[in-house]
């Protein structure tokens, strides 16, 4: 039996959008930029300054797909070592977001280790999500800092800081020649 939550009736979103504001802010903390410069809340402006409603849901779509297709790749590496996605990544990553309590608020927590569990079992984040109603205003953070955690995780697993994105990029830009 399929579950509503299978990725093939999930939208991708604008993962495009997504990945742009994940890798400005690797960059940013690359260089040495904490918090949340001017550069990037420029970026953001300029980004989502003319998206409505409709745009928005999309860079949040993009966000899950994001999620998704990170969690895939771990959860192939994880198995290549005879080892569970969801116990070795969903407790760091949970881990990293309790250090965050400025900016990522304890009650969003178990909603972004749910969506970790959900990409890391096959299953579509913003599908397993929609099922609970819509985002809040206090989950946007918890969503980009998820995203973002995940991609340094995988960029320090292969000791590339490029690698996740590059391998989101190709894979789309693999998909664009089919």
């Amino acid at each position: 039996m399929t579950s509503p939550c299978d990725p093939r009736y999930a939208s991708a979103g604008d993962v495009g959008a997504a990945l742009m504001l994940i890798d400005s802010q690797l960059k940013g903390i690359r260089d040495g930029r904490t918090g949340t410069d001017a550069e990037q809340r420029a970026l953001v402006g300029q980004l989502t300054g003319g998206m409505g409603p409709q745009g928005v849901d999309d860079v949040l779509d993009g966000t899950c797909t994001l999620i998704f297709m990170f969690m895939k790749w771990l959860r192939m590496a994880h198995e290549a070592q005879q080892k569970d996605v969801v116990e070795y990544v969903v407790p760091n990553l949970v881990a990293s977001l309790r250090m965050m309590p400025a900016s990522i608020r304890a009650e969003t927590i178990p909603t972004m280790a749910g969506l970790l569990v959900a990409a890391g079992t096959g299953l579509s984040p913003s599908l397993w999500r929609r099922q609970f109603g819509d985002w809040s205003r206090d989950e946007m953070n918890p969503l980009e800092a998820t995203a973002l955690l995940l991609a340094e995780y995988i960029n320090r697993l292969t000791d590339d800081p490029d690698f996740a994105t590059r391998m989101i990029s190709e894979t789309f830009a693999d998909t664009g020649d089919r």
